[in-house]
């Protein structure tokens, strides 16, 4: 069974996702019964993951199942932010047309 890290966040995406877990929970979108009936048994067998990419996994198979947004969606919107954080200059704020891409 995969344990939590030690740290609550190792890196800053690790609190990013839990914010917007906590937000999408808070705005209604699903409860926390649903998240851990998704959430728990990916804990339980994972192996090679880390908590927080099991984390990641669990979030994005709770929206499917929701109807909210599915796998290919939010990897392209994720290929869009990293396009958008390798061409944007050190220290200025990360925006989707820094990547060339327009909402």
């Amino acid at each position: 069974m995969l344990t939590p890290p030690d740290a609550p966040f190792e890196e800053p995406w690790q609190a990013q996702l839990f914010a917007l877990t906590v937000a999408l929970n808070e705005a209604g979108h699903f409860d926390w019964s649903e998240w851990t009936d998704i959430f728990g048994p990916r804990v339980r067998h994972a192996e090679a993951e880390t908590y927080w990419q099991v984390w990641s996994e669990a979030l994005v198979a709770l929206l499917e199942r929701k109807g909210i947004a599915g796998a290919e969606e939010i990897a392209a919107l994720a290929a869009r932010w990293q396009a958008a954080a390798r061409a944007t200059p050190h220290g200025r704020p990360i925006t989707l047309d820094a990547g060339g891409a327009h909402d």
